[in-house]
């Protein structure tokens, strides 16, 4: 098994997280260069990480290879629950990473037009409801979802593309689960 992506990609990190114990080799892609945008492009017609190569297949996207995974190695079904939990957790994460890619290509998002106010209205009203159900003993385990939200609360610290002040839960979950092994040996910083 291998799992292409960037070391600095939520999406890609919560995979390598989850497959810490699991065999597999890591091919790391700076997908914003040249031979590295070609590998990208010769394997994911979506231009988009992680994907993952298994058995001879590509799979591509981190909810359809984690759901690959959870059938290849008897992952306990996720819940409607903690499905809806993903779909949070990758709005917030999907408008994030847009504004971040703007910013990169010399937008100014503070500005205030429809298309930056949607992407932000999102990620703080998914943000809001995450905090809701952390503080309601929501992802008390380390689960796939759990693993998701560390992720992107992480990585919004980490690009600093949101203010988390208001935040208390989220912002203690994170402090939770920080120093886990995986999660350090994952860290986009290093």
């Amino acid at each position: 098994m291998k799992i292409f992506g960037s070391t600095t990609s939520p999406y890609v990190r919560r995979l390598r997280i989850l497959m810490a114990q699991t065999p597999h080799e890591f091919v790391n892609l700076e997908i914003f260069q040249n031979d590295d945008r070609a590998t990208l492009a010769a394997h994911n017609p979506t231009l988009k990480i992680p994907f993952m190569e298994d058995d001879g297949g590509i799979i591509f996207d981190s909810r359809v290879i984690y759901r690959y995974l959870a059938e290849k190695f008897n992952y306990a079904p996720l819940n409607w629950e903690q499905e809806n939990q993903l779909t949070l957790i990758d709005s917030a994460n999907d408008s994030l990473v847009q504004l971040l890619l703007l910013k990169r290509s010399e937008f100014d998002i503070s500005e205030d037009k429809l298309y930056y106010r949607l992407q932000k209205e999102r990620a703080q009203a998914t943000l809001q409801e995450l905090d809701k159900q952390v503080g309601l003993n929501g992802f008390e385990g380390w689960d796939y979802p759990a693993i998701c939200l560390f992720t992107l609360i992480d990585w919004i610290e980490f690009r600093e593309m949101h203010n988390l002040k208001a935040f208390d839960h989220l912002k203690a979950f994170r402090e939770r689960h920080i120093d886990r092994i995986e999660v350090t040996a994952t860290d986009p910083r290093r």
